[in-house]
């Protein structure tokens, strides 16, 4: 799933202002470039998000963070938390606003539910789809998984984490629980986040995908 998707989910609530830093002399364009360090992550997911966090172009920092930032916290990749569930299509689901962090109100729709056993136990979550998102040309099928687990708070941010899902074309879509991130809020308070519906609750640890952020 494109990094690019990320900012369907929430918009800014003001304007963003991008700075751009102009080089003039190719001295010090070079000396920049050779003091660049690699970007940090153990698999290629968490190696893209480091890298669209890292740019200023792209990214939900705040500045004063964006200046001290090497990557993000990850859990340990983890093959057990990559989840084959089965996939039931809720059809005649009514468009919904979706409540946020702020006033704006995305319309979604509800598509369906995943069903799947983690750690012994069974769990149905609701998917969604972003409407807002599919009015638009470049708009690219997948489905929004929101979910809270009993880590939030402790190891992961308290409002939750988002997975995105590819269209499922059978009765079984895959969840990679390592590919969770956090709501833009999580860094940066002038977003608009989704707030997790409280039906997406599981009650267990996920110990996957992004940890919560420290802010300098």
């Amino acid at each position: 799933m494109p990094l690019q998707s990320l900012t369907r989910a929430y918009q800014p609530a003001i304007v963003k202002t991008l700075t751009f830093c102009v080089l003039v002399m190719v001295l010090a364009s070079t000396s920049c470039t050779q003091k660049k360090r690699p970007i940090k992550g153990d698999t290629p997911f968490q190696k893209e998000l480091n890298a669209f966090y890292k740019d200023a172009s792209t990214s939900p920092l705040l500045k004063k963070d964006r200046k001290h930032f090497e990557g993000l916290d990850f859990f340990k990749f983890d093959s057990a938390y990559i989840i084959t569930a089965n996939f039931k299509r809720t059809p005649n689901e009514a468009p919904f606003e979706m409540k946020t962090t702020t006033d704006r109100k995305p319309m979604y729709i509800k598509y369906g539910e995943v069903t799947f056993t983690l750690h012994t136990k069974t769990f149905t979550l609701d998917v969604f789809e972003n409407l807002d998102y599919k009015a638009e040309d470049d708009y690219e099928p997948f489905l929004f998984l929101p979910f809270l687990d009993e880590t939030n708070g402790i190891e992961t941010y308290g409002g939750g984490r988002y997975i995105e899902t590819k269209m499922p074309t059978n009765a079984t879509v895959t969840i990679d629980f390592n590919r969770a991130y956090n709501p833009y809020c999580a860094y940066n308070a002038k977003y608009s986040c989704p707030i997790v519906p409280r039906q997406n609750y599981l009650k267990t640890r996920v110990e996957a995908g992004v940890k919560a952020f420290s802010k300098h």
